[in-house]
């Protein structure tokens, strides 16, 4: 979903308003190496929301992948309340990375060991200011009829004000002479939050400020409500979008897992063996993976990607966050305020992350996404796993034996690649003979 819209252009206004309300059952440790991870970079058109949730109260965290100049940048998001001054901030983009990083769907390999001694691996778990007036109006008023600007803030690098409408052509003319640029079709939908009796945030880029403050790009923007809905609109960022969108939501919660209540929710393809090859296209086979997977669901599925104890990782694609980190994105029943690593074992307080992404259009997703925190702390990772062969020279009667059967062993292994990527295995069969992984003989 993308967030950012260009002043008197013809991108789509997107929008976006989010509400979502962590000891778990260990899983068998993992005793390989981590060496590659499908990052949120890996996807055009790609937005990242981070969103807590903690009984009715909710922050979100936008970041959007918006490109071109900062006086172009413009923000329209649905919200179910007043929102105050206290209630708005700016986080830094190298948090929502480090969350990104983390959740990240991930590749692993494991070596073989000498069958002729075979070895016991021992498991281990790694562990504001006063609203000011509103804004002056300069043309004639009955264009913004029901429309009224219920307080304007400095936040940052940003202007922002809070809307309140009774219809939506008077709000229309209101974006479009502040110079947001309105698609055609956005009237109805913008309608039908006005009906739902929403505000509206909307925010521009206060290029005096940026300078005066140094920031050399846009920091996400972060709003704060309480909230008894769990719903993410997405029609207003599809109105005049140029074909699909990735979305890609980070829910921080207490008690566990969020899934969609109006979708159908899907865990990506996991624990899967593929060639050894994969680790130098690692991007492409993930991004080929997901295609895949979405064709299959006729891109009406919002796919888990990862759902984890903040606690721990198993593997890690980057650090943990720390505490500080964890409070900055909205998790603050988190009390401590540091920069040590989030440990909650031994006295700490639950934090569980679910990764989802969605890939949408209007098509696809007609209605607004509405979600479910669950209790179901179970932990889920998009996991692939490379297995590199044992090489040795002993003769044992194990090591022939795991000799002769390492062709159908890679054979299986092109046939699980060309299943999730749809790929040739032929071809595949092919790349694989390049690092030794014949599959010839195999039974």
């Amino acid at each position: 979903m993308i967030l950012a819209t260009r002043l008197k252009s013809t991108a789509a206004v997107a929008a976006i308003v989010a509400q979502l309300a962590a000891q778990t059952n260990p899983a068998v440790a993992f005793c390989g190496f981590y060496v590659a991870k499908a990052d949120s970079k890996l996807f055009n058109k790609s937005s990242k929301v981070v969103l807590t949730r903690d009984g009715n109260t909710t922050a979100i965290t936008m970041a959007s992948d918006y490109e071109g100049s900062p006086k172009e940048f413009a923000l329209v998001i649905p919200v179910p309340t007043f929102i105050e001054r206290k209630q708005i901030g700016v986080v830094e983009m190298k948090t929502v990375d480090h969350l990104d990083a983390y959740t990240a769907p991930r590749l692993v390999e494991y070596n073989d060991e000498d069958p002729c001694a075979p070895q016991i691996v021992a498991m281990t778990r790694t562990a504001g200011a006063v609203p000011t007036a509103p804004l002056a109006m300069t043309v004639d008023q009955s264009r913004y009829k029901g429309v009224t600007v219920e307080a304007s803030y400095d936040v940052g690098e940003y202007d922002v004000s809070i809307l309140s409408a009774k219809e939506s052509d008077g709000l229309v003319n209101w974006l479009t002479d502040n110079g947001y640029k309105i698609p055609a079709g956005a009237n109805a939908v913008l309608g039908s939050y006005v009906k739902q009796n929403m505000r509206f945030f909307v925010a521009k880029v206060n290029l005096d400020r940026m300078t005066l403050i140094g920031a050399s790009y846009l920091r996400p923007l972060q709003v704060r409500y309480d909230t008894p809905k769990f719903m993410l609109p997405l029609r207003l960022g599809t109105v005049n979008a140029n074909g699909p969108q990735d979305l890609i939501v980070y829910a921080l919660t207490k008690n566990g897992r969020v899934e969609a209540a109006n979708y159908r929710t899907v865990k990506l393809p996991s624990d899967v063996d593929v060639p050894l090859y994969v680790k130098d296209d690692f991007g492409d086979f993930y991004k080929a993976m997901f295609d895949r997977a979405v064709a299959k669901e006729d891109m009406h599925a919002v796919f888990v990607e990862y759902a984890w104890d903040m606690g721990w990782c198993d593997p890690c694609a980057a650090e943990p966050l720390s505490n500080k980190e964890l409070v900055a994105l909205g998790a603050r029943w988190i009390s401590s305020d540091d920069d040590t690593p989030y440990r909650p074992f031994g006295g700490g307080t639950n934090a569980y992350v679910t990764r989802l992404h969605v890939r949408y259009d209007a098509k696809s997703f007609p209605e607004d996404l509405v979600f479910l925190e669950t209790k179901d702390r179970t932990n889920f990772q998009g996991r692939y796993v490379m297995h590199h062969p044992w090489r040795g020279s002993a003769s044992c009667n194990a090591a022939n034996s795991y000799r002769a059967s390492l062709p159908t062993r890679f054979q299986q292994e092109a046939r699980n690649l060309a299943d999730l990527t749809g790929w040739s295995q032929k071809e595949i069969e092919a790349r694989m003979e390049k690092t030794g992984q014949s599959t010839r003989g195999a039974k």
